[in-house]
């Protein structure tokens, strides 16, 4: 009887939920007005902004916000006000939020080569926002949350689920094949609309196709699953005839006389100065040290481990996975003494063999637990703690208990010769001359490992391309 008497409820769930899509003409299943789409684009900026940052180049702003609005003028909901914003991250990915707010980060920035790529990335998020692809996914889990609760109250147990997580695993994954797909024919429209080729949409898949193939390979040597941008080349495979028709159909609604414009030299140009890799407000890893001018701290991992920057955590770890050390930083609120904070406030069980030590100034304890070592160090207001691990058989620990602790007493305050190893690395715009290969460029730069792929893959010459005398090119310093 409970679930007949919501009947009426889906119903008019389905009756009042159907709305004529802006982009496509079509009539989509939304749960969601516009000004409530605009107002959850809203909330959510502001959460991407704080996870990921804004990149500090406001003149590098100012063009992407300008590219972005030169499409968005030839879009299909052109009343929208539309935020281009570049967040700093080397991660290689673009993403939208509902009501228009646009994200790509300074990862893919780098990869591209042209202003032309540029709109082709910028034209497949506005695709996803006119589309209302976010509001359609939101509405659909949203039902079928929804028939869930009716099943579940039926039966007599709870359910329900937060609805806005949908978003974030569509930031790591895409929409799934046919809204991507929809997504690329609105960018080639956009594209061709405003004036550049929408043959660059391809040109992006095959960018960032080499950036998966070099990623595969560089994953295999690493040991750990590979990263991928979630959507443009996520879902199509090489030389996939669809998007080429969704191209060529963009092509179409050119003016025979367009003059296409690339803009090869004015988008080089403006990435002058990026931040290549790490930034200085995630930290710098140089080799098996990494250095953090913010927090004003260095650490020293074992030669020959992989170390993983992640957004809420610093990992090293062999290249098998046996063995990880993790640090962790979180405010000082209350005065504890190392060894209690462990104990009480961490509320860290089966401590054993603990004892306080006195490292570079600075205070700390550290124990044994079941599998593995903790230690916190104390500095400027700031816990620091250590979770080192061995996954693999019982007795383990002792081969590598001694690099654990190596690694955790090597933490100090940075040290004014190596102010300078805190620094990003940087793209510089480069003209080509005669002489110059990617072979003889390698050798003078500061890219840590596979320094010739990492150039080829900067200037769309991945895997054995060579770059043509006076063409501009990026390089690192």
């Amino acid at each position: 009887m409970v679930a007949l008497a919501l009947v009426p409820v889906l119903l008019g769930v389905f009756l009042g939920g159907c709305a004529s899509n802006p982009a496509t003409g079509g009539t989509d299943f939304v749960l969601m007005s516009e000004a409530q789409e605009l107002a959850l684009g809203r909330k959510l900026n502001g959460q991407v902004l704080e996870q990921y940052g804004r990149y500090g180049d406001e003149a590098l702003q100012a063009y992407v916000q300008a590219v972005g609005e030169r499409l968005a003028r030839n879009s299909d909901r052109p009343r929208l006000v539309y935020r281009f914003t570049v967040v700093d991250s080397a991660i290689v990915n673009a993403f939208a939020l509902p009501g228009g707010y646009i994200y790509i980060t300074r990862g893919l920035m780098a990869y591209l080569n042209s202003e032309a790529q540029l709109a082709g990335v910028l034209g497949h998020e506005l695709g996803h926002v006119n589309a209302r692809h976010s509001v359609r996914q939101y509405s659909q889990h949203a039902l079928i949350g929804l028939l869930g609760a009716v099943a579940a109250s039926a039966a007599g147990v709870p359910g329900g689920g937060d609805l806005i997580q949908v978003l974030g695993t569509v930031i790591e994954r895409g929409y799934g094949r046919r809204m991507e797909l929809e997504a690329d024919r609105l960018g080639a429209r956009y594209l061709a609309r405003s004036g550049y080729p929408p043959g660059a949409m391809i040109e992006v898949i095959e960018v960032l196709k080499a950036q998966e193939e070099f990623e595969k390979r560089l994953a295999r040597e690493e040991g750990r699953e590979p990263h991928s941008y979630h959507g443009l080349f996520a879902t199509h495979p090489d030389n996939d005839k669809r998007l080429q028709e969704v191209v060529r159909a963009g092509e179409k609604l050119e003016a025979p006389t367009a003059v296409r414009d690339e803009g090869r030299e004015r988008f080089l140009w403006h990435l002058d100065g990026l931040v290549y890799g790490d930034s200085a407000r995630q930290g710098i890893r140089r080799g098996d040290r990494f250095y953090h001018a913010e927090l004003n701290f260095a650490l020293q991992f074992p030669e020959g481990w992989v170390i993983e920057n992640r957004d809420d955590r610093l990992v090293g770890r062999t290249r098998d996975g046996v063995a990880h050390i993790q640090m962790l930083v979180e405010d000082l609120n209350l005065r504890w003494a190392p060894r209690e904070y462990l104990a009480r406030h961490l509320k860290l069980k089966g401590l054993h063999r603990g004892r306080t030590f006195r490292v570079n100034g600075l205070d700390g304890y550290t124990a044994l637990v079941p599998g593995g070592r903790v230690a916190v160090i104390f500095m400027q207001q700031r816990a620091y703690i250590f979770i080192a691990t061995v996954m693999q058989r019982k007795g383990m620990l002792a081969d590598y208990d001694d690099r654990f602790l190596k690694t955790i007493l090597s933490f100090h305050r940075l040290r004014p010769e190596e102010r300078r190893l805190a620094e990003p690395l940087r793209i510089e715009i480069h003209r080509v001359r005669p002489d110059d290969t990617i072979h003889r460029l390698a050798r003078g730069s500061p890219i840590p490992d596979h320094t010739e792929a990492r150039l080829r893959l900067l200037n769309g010459l991945y895997p054995e391309g060579e770059p043509r005398p006076g063409a501009l090119i990026k390089i690192v310093e």
